[in-house]
């Protein structure tokens, strides 16, 4: 919880600075040394995204490695959330129509309930969206590797409660993670202005990447 609340107020800031060329790297980070040339070097480490195995709205297994060398945005959902799921589904459907066709941009949406959330259920629920092919993933697994990746690598709440509508409580964040498998951006899911500050921290970071490569 109080990583949470640091990465919370860390990203409040940036929000609203948003002055910076690069985007920032969020979460924790160790000190490595190491020798270069002979020399005793201190390098950073960063928080990175570790493998996973889950199970897409195809009913293919998804992992890490499907989202190597892109940009990606995730977030927690389930089907029948009475509350902010719709909203956010329907901000998120904005970002998946801008970056439609773009093998460089990915979506991946969890749900927080696996037991009815099934590889069938998802696929419709994809199909009433109007999403197709799998640039959006909505993928479903063990609800305990779900809730853990949740909360303990993107740094969102997400699980079980039974006092909350639905059954279950999550965030409403959406959370941009760059091709190295890091941190860059927390967004409002709920909301416009969130979803076109995503939009533009995408852009942002294919900028960073393309200007790497000249």
């Amino acid at each position: 919880m109080n990583k949470l609340i640091i990465v919370l107020a860390l990203f409040s800031l940036w929000s609203c600075g948003g002055s910076s060329e690069r985007l920032p790297i969020l979460g924790e980070r160790d000190t490595v040394k190491k020798m270069v040339d002979g020399k005793e070097v201190v390098d950073t480490v960063y928080h990175t995204i570790p493998d996973f195995k889950f199970v897409n709205q195809e009913g293919d297994t998804v992992s890490a490695q499907n989202f190597n060398d892109k940009i990606y945005v995730a977030d927690f959902f389930f089907t029948t959330c009475p509350t902010i799921c719709p909203v956010m589904k329907k901000q998120m459907k904005k970002v998946y129509e801008k970056f439609k066709g773009e093998n460089e941009v990915a979506i991946l949406s969890h749900t927080i309930d696996p037991d009815h959330d099934t590889p069938a259920v998802l696929k419709e629920y994809a199909k009433d969206l109007g999403v197709s092919g799998t640039q959006w993933m909505f993928v479903t697994g063990p609800r305990e590797k779900i809730y853990e990746i949740g909360e303990k690598q993107y740094l969102v709440v997400a699980g079980a409660d039974s006092t909350a509508p639905g059954g279950y409580i999550h965030s409403g964040a959406f959370v941009l993670v760059d091709k190295q498998k890091r941190v860059r951006g927390m967004y409002n899911g709920t909301d416009e202005a969130g979803t076109q500050r995503l939009i533009a921290d995408i852009e942002r970071l294919r900028k960073e990447y393309k200007d790497e490569k000249q």
